[in-house]
């Protein structure tokens, strides 16, 4: 029997996805335009980074392949400089969105198959009877925002009052989210996440996919940070996932990050969530190494989205990717014989796009490990990626190898 390691480079898309245009998002590319940029100087930053994209292990891998499958184009530097050493492909999402969850959902074989709420992108932006039972219940002196906003601006722009006042402040954007931002200190953090549970059963009847306790520290003066104690609070999946199966059967799961938020922390099995990239591969990585036969660690890498494609910062995000190729030697030392390690991406949030939000992207599928072929995947849907861990791990019929490209 064998293990997996599932790791999801929260935002890495790699090309447009074919509906990209219904989503205003034609063109979008976070890796490729990240190299691009690189390429010209404009992914240096003083004693952070500089020169050309540099991530030799993730091109040996197929990463530059597998771009150029999703965009015909492979990304500056990314051509593997010998035999390619793994299995990689592009992956296709068919749910009817660009969010975390959906992206998640189906990458564990349950495609969203409904259409999620939204909160429109006016002043006020939420209905005024959630708003109102909101402050009702939760004995609040009212709200602050009521928006679509970018989360570290709108703390900065209210995180004085809402300190002088105690009014949390609540956002959006264009996805399904109802985010509550407020002061672990002035207002809390235990009554902040008192406050998103019930925010969560009030959005339930909007179809909100997750509400999000963005909690954050400082003052007026030195400006305000947020923290690592972020928490989401997402619906169930519809159906069963790979991690139910995995449950069913009884194999040990090992969820590192956000994963046991996005799954409503169900068949999530053990939970560990440490702040950053860094931590949290280095926590899988550990994990890993305990892990019985037939077991799963799945972790997700945030930083990618929220602190550099959210933000917009090239070099910050290309230095995050520099960072994580360092530690595919690492990964790759971790993996005993029969082990499989599966690199991919929720969604897109390319850095150098309009707005803030996600962008409507393909991602990679990168699949390495002792005993794995390399060799092109092709174009998959997002489902095919928990039928190759289900596989790997005997819990389904087709073999690696027998995975066909969607048409």
């Amino acid at each position: 029997m064998s293990r997996a390691l599932l790791i999801v480079l929260d935002s890495v898309g790699i090309g447009g996805a074919p509906d990209a245009d219904a989503f205003g998002d034609a063109g979008a590319d976070t890796l490729g335009h990240i190299a691009e940029a690189c390429a010209r100087g404009a992914g240096d930053r003083a004693g952070l980074r500089g020169g050309p994209l540099h991530l030799p292990h993730l091109a040996a891998l197929g990463l530059g392949l597998a771009a150029q499958g999703a965009s015909g184009r492979i990304p500056p530097g990314l051509a593997p400089s010998g035999p390619v050493g793994g299995a990689y492909g592009h992956a296709v999402e068919s749910a009817q969105g660009k969010d975390t969850v959906s992206g998640h959902w189906e990458i564990t074989g349950v495609p969203v198959d409904f259409a999620w709420g939204h909160f429109p992108a006016t002043r006020p932006a939420f209905p005024p009877d959630l708003i109102r039972a909101l402050i009702a219940e939760a004995g609040l002196p009212g709200i602050l925002g009521d928006c679509h906003a970018s989360g570290t601006a709108i703390i900065e722009e209210l995180g004085a009052e809402h300190v002088r006042t105690g009014k949390p402040i609540c956002y959006t954007s264009v996805d399904s989210v109802f985010q509550i931002a407020a002061h672990e200190e002035a207002f809390g953090l235990d009554r902040l996440y008192d406050l998103c549970t019930i925010a969560r059963r009030l959005c339930d009847p909007c179809r909100i996919g997750r509400v999000i306790a963005r909690p954050f520290i400082g003052d007026a003066t030195s400006g305000f940070t947020r923290t690592a104690h972020r928490r989401d609070y997402a619906v169930p999946p519809p159906g069963d996932t790979l991690l139910d199966r995995l449950e069913v059967a009884g194999r040990p799961v090992v969820s590192v990050g956000k994963i046991g938020d996005i799954f409503a922390h169900r068949a999530t099995g053990r939970e560990i969530k440490p702040g950053g990239n860094d931590a949290c591969l280095t926590a899988a990585l550990t994990a890993l190494a305990d892990l019985p036969e037939g077991g799963l660690v799945f972790a997700n890498l945030v930083e990618f989205d929220t602190e550099y494609g959210h933000r917009r910062d090239v070099p910050g995000y290309a230095a995050a990717l520099e960072r994580f190729d360092a530690r595919i030697p690492e990964i790759r030392a971790a993996l005993r014989g029969g082990d499989l390690c599966l690199v991919t991406a929720d969604h897109g949030n390319d850095p150098t796009w309009s707005g803030t939000d996600h962008t409507r992207e393909q991602v990679p599928v990168l699949a390495f490990g002792p005993g794995i072929a390399p060799g092109p995947l092709g174009r998959l849907g997002f489902s095919a990626i928990g039928r190759m861990v289900a596989d790997h791990l005997g819990l389904a019929e087709a073999s690696l190898a027998a995975l066909r490209p969607l048409a």
